[in-house]
């Protein structure tokens, strides 16, 4: 009997030797350091302007102003006119509800109360904030912004809490007051609050306890006060 014939089994697949790499990496990739550096730099740039901006923030956060919404100069009563000015009550009533001040008949309920002081020079010279303003002696009542002498002392006394501003101050004494003029003098009007020269409107600016306010047109004082020496317990 013939032997059977046994099939040779398959070839082993034999791998064929890796070639080693020689070329250089080109030149559009880059070693993982690069990113972390350029991530590092977005990271500190993103981080100071939020410092600038809470700085400035900061910075800015004594001295408030707001725009206001009503032109306080088209109330009734309200002058264009050359200094002195006096207080004026002809047509007061007529301007507190759009200003929104409210009458006081006393000093109960406050919540708020604090001073402010304002100094108005012309060319050089100090014009008064005359006594009362703000307090009708005949109707018996006050405002929530008023003068008790011609100090130049602000009170601010109001039953609930919010801001009042210089524009409200000056639309109740009767006096016109924007960017560029204070009565009739419109000379190159300059503003400052402890001294320190403010831009925009005066009109908006925000009172706060103990502020030394200053507008001068004209030829300037010689020194810009910085502050006031208010008495015990203002």
């Amino acid at each position: 009997m013939a032997k059977k014939v046994r099939t040779p089994p398959p070839p082993r697949r034999v791998q064929a030797p890796q070639r080693r790499d020689t070329r250089k990496p080109s030149t559009g990739a880059r070693p993982p350091w690069v990113y972390a550096v350029a991530g590092g730099a977005i990271a500190a740039v993103i981080a100071a302007g939020i410092t600038g901006v809470l700085l400035a923030r900061n910075s800015g956060s004594a001295t408030k102003t707001v725009t206001t919404a009503t032109n306080y100069n088209r109330l009734p009563g309200v002058r264009k006119s050359k200094a002195p000015w006096k207080e004026d009550y002809k047509y007061l009533a007529d301007r507190l509800l759009p200003l929104g001040l409210t009458t006081l008949a006393g000093h109960q309920g406050l919540v708020e109360h604090y001073h402010a002081h304002l100094d108005i020079f012309v060319n050089g010279k100090k014009v008064a904030v005359p006594a009362l303003v703000g307090i009708n002696v005949g109707a018996q009542y006050l405002t929530e912004l008023h003068t008790h002498d011609a100090r130049g002392v602000i009170h601010i006394e109001a039953q609930n809490t919010r801001d009042f501003t210089l524009g409200q101050f000056f639309a109740e004494w009767g006096v016109y007051l924007d960017k560029h003029c204070i009565g009739a003098y419109c000379n190159g009007l300059k503003w400052y609050v402890d001294g320190k020269q403010q831009t925009g409107n005066p009109a908006g600016l925000v009172f706060r306890s103990h502020q030394e306010i200053a507008i001068v047109v004209g030829k300037p004082p010689a020194k810009i006060p910085s502050s006031y020496a208010f008495l015990q317990g203002e």
